[in-house]
């Protein structure tokens, strides 16, 4: 697969830092360019993009083609997505014109993603659809489930002002195909990506590593926003932390059910959440920032898959009415 023209569609946080770090080592190998809108696309049309990488004592700063109209963009041979889950229905007729025969779109999300039953083998419920992830059917239409790569990212990253990126640590990407294939493109596109400097590892098995990610995102954003606490100040609260591990315990047990594999138990998964540090989730980045909250693909997605295993959510159903109300309230106020 010969990768030529990568366009991030999205270039927030996460979408962005990837966006940089291409670009710095693209050359004449590979043409960038990012989707993005608001503030944020007029500073980086007017001074480059700015990332600032964990420990780094300078910013890299990378100029490079920025949009809010994909149809200014030519066909692509791989388009990253940095959009949240709740985000893709509306962008989905822009992706679809950057596609071509042969590309491939790597969705980088949180939660369980709009694709997640697309040649699934192990759960019973290949190809079901939720019009909860995808209203009217319009992404799997658009975009097609067949082109997706799979990314789990875990990479603390925050846009700190218009243009400027700071990441929290060094991050790394797990990358799979939905039929669990260890294709020739999948191995292409993560070459690429590990020459930009970017931690990638591919696996077999991305649904268990979504479940595995959804341990953490499940409780930890929520919860976050609900209270407006960082990491550190959740992970120092007792009644909290007794609630972030009921909620993992719930996931652990609806993932068992849909056959996913855990790499870690929920005290490990606990242990390793200790080494974060005083970061805002992404979901109280948003609150604060009085943007829509991630809630369906992380939450929502939970309760209704716990509902088709039969399996009990109690808490997540708790902390999915609340964080319902908090979003509907942020939404009024902004």
């Amino acid at each position: 697969m010969p990768i030529k023209t990568i366009s991030i569609y999205g270039a927030g946080a996460l979408g962005g830092a990837i966006a940089a770090k291409l670009a710095r080592r693209a050359g004449n190998d590979a043409t960038i360019s990012v989707v993005a809108r608001g503030a944020h696309l007029d500073a980086i049309r007017r001074h480059g993009l700015s990332l600032r990488e964990a420990d780094a004592e300078t910013p890299l700063n990378v100029r490079l083609t920025a949009t809010d109209d994909p149809t200014t963009l030519p066909p692509q041979d791989l388009v990253i997505t940095g959009l949240k889950g709740h985000q893709l229905a509306a962008a989905a007729e822009g992706i679809a014109g950057l596609l071509k025969q042969g590309t491939r779109v790597v969705m980088i999300l949180n939660g369980i993603p709009w694709w997640y039953f697309h040649r699934d083998t192990n759960s019973r419920h290949a190809e079901l659809q939720f019009d909860e992830l995808d209203p009217g059917g319009r992404i799997w239409r658009l975009i097609g489930p067949e082109r997706v790569i799979g990314c789990v990212a875990y990479q603390g990253a925050e846009v700190v002002n218009p243009g400027e990126i700071q990441l929290s640590h060094k991050g790394r990407f797990v990358l799979g195909e939905p039929s669990g294939e260890m294709s020739a493109d999948l191995e292409a596109i993560a070459a690429v990506l590990t020459g930009a400097d970017l931690n990638i590892t591919t696996t077999p098995e991305i649904r268990s590593e979504i479940w595995s990610k959804l341990m953490g995102n499940a409780a930890f954003n929520p919860i976050s926003a609900l209270t407006r606490a960082l990491m550190t100040d959740i992970l120092a609260d007792p009644a909290l932390m007794d609630m972030v591990s009921k909620v993992m315990k719930e996931v652990r047990a609806v993932g068992d059910a849909l056959g996913a594999h855990f790499s870690m138990t929920v005290e490990q998964r606990l242990e390793q959440s200790r080494h974060i540090g005083g970061v805002r989730t992404s979901m109280l980045q948003d609150l604060m920032g009085g943007k829509p909250l991630e809630i369906t693909p992380l939450v929502g997605m939970l309760v209704a898959l716990g509902r088709l295993t039969a399996v009990p959510t109690p808490v997540s159903e708790t902390i999915l009415a609340l964080v319902t109300q908090l979003d509907r309230e942020n939404r009024r106020g902004s």
